[in-house]
């Protein structure tokens, strides 16, 4: 166990600390924007006219990408989903709906599959690699399906440094505790052990849920902060995580 100093704030008896994905470890803003824009796109070559109602139901308005909307915090279920309900809108079935959505989605992650994951934000290695040799046990917990969470720490070699990680495919997502508790048993740690670090609501949420040690939340943008309630301290770059000895 350590003692983790964060701003003005202690943890104490830490064993293990669990990362959001995007936004928190990942530079994802550009390729999630680009993503969604894809998913409009095609969707509105068979549906003329709910692109942009599209677009902005994920959270895209021009160039920028809201923190807090879908697709910066929702799984991909929860965006196909989203995006099948505009479409029954039209007056299709529910089914049908679907069907539409998910070939849309599952055609854009086709024109995008060569592009490699989104860059490391700057410290997320140092940061990763400096608890993981003080003892703490390193997580990570995303909305991204978990393929696409594997990819990310094999293309960055994250290997040595993180001791388990886990997506959203099929089952809930954030902020459902019940991810979070998993995460915990699968570490070996108790949750009032576990130090949670997300840019979003949804993970403050699920780890206050949990019981866990403390939620911290992170805003690599500060000139537009996320409002995370219920964090116990909001930093701006991980480096801010320090282990007292």
């Amino acid at each position: 166990m350590v003692t983790l100093q964060v701003q003005t704030v202690t943890f104490a008896n830490i064993e293990a600390v669990i990362f959001d994905k995007d936004g928190t470890l990942e530079n994802s803003t550009d390729f999630l924007r680009n993503l969604a824009q894809k998913r409009a796109r095609l969707i509105d070559a068979q549906i003329p006219g709910i692109g942009e109602p599209l677009l902005m139901a994920f959270g895209v308005q021009g160039d920028t990408l809201d923190p807090t909307g879908l697709m910066a915090v929702g799984s991909r279920r929860e965006n196909e989903i989203a995006a099948a309900a505009y479409i029954a809108e039209t007056g299709r079935g529910w089914l049908e709906s679907l069907n539409i959505a998910r070939r849309a989605f599952e055609d854009a992650d086709h024109y995008l599959k060569s592009r490699p994951p989104s860059p490391l934000f700057i410290g997320c290695l140092e940061t990763l690699k400096f608890l993981c040799d003080t003892g703490v046990k390193v997580g990570i917990l995303s909305a991204a399906p978990t393929s696409d969470v594997e990819r990310f720490v094999k293309y960055h070699q994250l290997q040595p440094y993180i001791h388990f990680y886990q997506g959203v495919d099929e089952g809930p997502s954030k902020p459902n505790p019940i991810l979070f508790l998993n995460a915990c048993k699968a570490l070996k740690v108790n949750p009032s052990a576990t130090l949670m670090v997300g840019d979003a609501q949804g993970d403050i949420d699920m780890a206050l849920a949990s019981q866990s040690a403390g939620c911290v939340g992170i805003c690599w943008n500060t000139s537009r902060p996320n409002p995370l309630k219920g964090a116990d301290v909001i930093i701006s770059q991980l480096d801010e995580i320090k282990v007292l000895v």
